[in-house]
């Protein structure tokens, strides 16, 4: 039986502005991927770049700087080290984001069962 669910205009905006902010920080083709990298422990620039399958540096650079900004990453630089050591950790507050992949990941699964499952 399916249910219809129905917003009123101001809980429809509500919502539609909300999933804007969201995509404006996460939206486009490499930052959830980048975060899902960081979240999964990846720390490394090479070796986020060599998770995530077919990122340029340069984009890695600009996915991560937003990210930064955005408190989603924190740089760390270990200059005591030779070579000098760069990690991006996942702050406190990126780890709100785990059920919202989570989320993403199972839809995705089910969805691409289905699509296979009509062919």
């Amino acid at each position: 039986m399916n249910q219809k669910t129905v917003f009123s205009e101001v809980q429809c905006t509500k919502h539609i502005n909300a999933v804007e902010d969201a995509l404006y920080v996460l939206g486009g083709r490499w930052k959830i991927r980048v975060m899902i990298a960081v979240l999964g422990g990846h720390t490394r620039f090479n070796e986020l770049q060599r998770t995530i399958k077919g990122i340029s540096a340069r984009v890695l650079s600009n996915e991560l700087k937003q990210l930064e900004i955005n408190g989603l990453v924190k740089r760390e630089v270990q200059a005591d080290q030779i070579p000098v050591i760069v990690e991006y950790i996942a702050t406190d507050y990126a780890t709100t984001l785990k059920d919202v992949v989570g989320a993403l990941a199972d839809w995705g699964q089910n969805h691409k069962k289905k699509i296979t499952a009509n062919k």
